[in-house]
């Protein structure tokens, strides 16, 4: 069944710039003729709110947390993973053409590790040392093996199965295959080390690895403008937003609305928000980010949690609500993937309806004995609480998932529009791990314990910019000659994207 909207569902007008001096409810449209100014009409009071609660913020505040920043970026380390292990190629040598000179049982080379991270050729960028025992497996087969030497990127190795006597490691049992095992795909991981009675202990000492992210705060800014005259009128219509204002000052309702609106602008901006590149046309002094006297800024834009998820965590199409069976084992490839990962067993989930109704169906098929049957073990046995197929909390394999719907992503006016034009490049949803990791703050020089996903918003003792707002003019308190009251709003912050590899993104 086709759903179409009313051909005048959008005759209610939207925000618009406005350099004019009038800025109240006008009655004096060719409805009204002019008279409503003069005379009580018999006219609804009440503002009808058709499009209901607006405003989309709240999702961070569920999901993370603030914090004070004081420089221009926010430095911060996530620990690499504990064990060793790489991927790598068999290198076809015979057991006299070792780096070592001993017969052995070959040499393996080391490319990659787990995940996919390219290995210098030309130093140890690795943890293998010598006598490490090694887990090898191709895609014929197994092969443990013990590490004799190591020359850079290439170890050279004994397997504990002999397998022929020229000692190639394509004759071991679990590698062996018809044809040459040059460049054969080798995947590797140390199990632990073994040495000799009486020997000396290890010569060399891994350290523990760790990569950097930085991500930059931006400067928001919106202002709303009302003439002394026009802050002063009364109307008849009681206006009320989402900042909790009402009255009959139209004034209060468009000042309202545009803190609404701007809080909305900080949320959406973290989520949205993406780093310039080298040749983008905001990076350069003379271009579209505006400073003093118009002479511009370089532009430097900050990682929303999109794109951060996009560059550094993963990404589904699946569990489209084609059919439930196909998205159980779609959302249970998501649980492998996690089990790949850290393994976070409480996860957020913020999705758009379709999603969140594709998930329930999902969910309501495993609960049915198939036809003539029903079961009601996931609600308590509760057949009343089973008509209630709305769910909001599921265990899956060790996973915990909390689903919420995401306003952002449904509402016409946000996202919603935008995933319906963008087809398979829409984004459905998102998956958030919930609680916090710990890292390593450079600018504090220690560990802390903070949320996976957090906003830093530019403080310090002289000045506070997580949301200043500030009043010019000379309605109130007066700053400057200006007949009018100018309300400004400022926010300077950015998004903190921790732990990425644990989250990921629905499109």
């Amino acid at each position: 069944m086709a759903i179409t909207a009313g051909g005048s569902l959008n005759s209610v007008v939207a925000p618009q710039q406005q350099t004019l001096a009038s800025n109240y409810i006008d009655f004096t449209s060719s409805a009204t003729a002019g008279w409503a100014q003069q005379y009580l009409p018999d006219l609804m009071e009440k503002e009808a709110e058709v499009f209901g609660n607006r405003t989309i913020s709240g999702f961070l505040s569920q999901v993370g947390a603030e914090e004070a920043m004081t420089s221009d970026q926010v430095v911060w380390s996530e620990q690499g993973r504990l064990h060793l292990s790489y991927k790598g190629h068999i290198v076809h040598v015979t057991a006299t053409a070792n780096t070592s000179g001993t017969p052995a049982g070959g040499q393996i080379e080391v490319d990659f590790t787990i995940d996919d991270v390219a290995l210098a050729t030309s130093s140890v960028d690795h943890g293998i040392r010598v006598n490490d025992i090694l887990l090898c497996a191709t895609a014929t087969g197994t092969g443990r093996l013990i590490a004799t030497a190591v020359t850079n990127d290439q170890i050279d190795v004994m397997p504990y199965d002999a397998g022929d006597n020229d000692g190639e490691l394509q004759h071991v049992t679990g590698f062996a295959s018809t044809g040459s095992n040059d460049d054969k795909s080798l995947t590797i991981l140390v199990v632990g080390s073994e040495y000799s009675k009486g020997t000396n202990g290890r010569t060399t000492a891994n350290e523990p690895g760790f990569k950097s992210y930085t991500n930059k705060p931006i400067i928001m800014k919106d202002m709303y403008h009302v003439s002394g005259s026009d802050a002063s009128a009364i109307g008849w219509v009681e206006v009320s937003g989402e900042e909790g204002q009402n009255g009959y000052l139209w004034y209060l309702k468009a000042e309202g609305d545009t803190r609404a609106r701007f809080t909305d602008y900080l949320e959406m901006a973290m989520i949205e928000a993406e780093k310039t590149v080298a040749n983008s046309v905001i990076g350069f002094a003379d271009k579209q980010i505006r400073g003093a006297a118009d002479a511009g800024a370089d532009g430097a834009g900050t990682e929303g949690l999109f794109a951060a998820i996009e560059s550094r965590g993963n990404l589904t199409s699946g569990v489209t609500g084609v059919n439930a069976a196909t998205d159980l084992a779609e959302f249970d490839a998501i649980l492998a993937e996690f089990d790949n990962q850290g393994a976070i067993e409480e996860n957020m989930m913020f999705v758009n309806r379709a999603t969140a109704l594709a998930i329930d169906d999902m969910l309501a098929s495993m609960n049915s004995y198939g036809a003539g049957g029903t079961s009601y073990g996931v609600f308590d046995n509760d057949e009343d609480m089973a008509l209630n197929l709305g769910f909001s909390g599921f265990r899956r394999g060790s996973y915990d998932f909390y689903k919420s719907d995401f306003r952002y992503l449904n509402d016409k006016a946000t996202r919603g529009e935008i995933n319906r034009i963008a087809g398979s490049a829409a984004i459905r949803g998102v998956i958030i791990p919930a609680g916090v990791s710990s890292v390593y703050d450079q600018a504090l020089g220690k560990n802390m314990k903070r949320p996976f996903l957090h906003v830093r918003y530019r403080a310090s003792q002289t000045d506070n910019r997580k949301m200043k707002t500030w009043v010019t003019g000379s309605v109130g308190a007066t700053t400057s000659a200006l007949d009018a009251m100018q309300i400004h709003m400022l926010s300077e912050r950015c998004l903190v994207t921790q732990g990425a590899n644990n989250f990921m993104l629905m499109n």
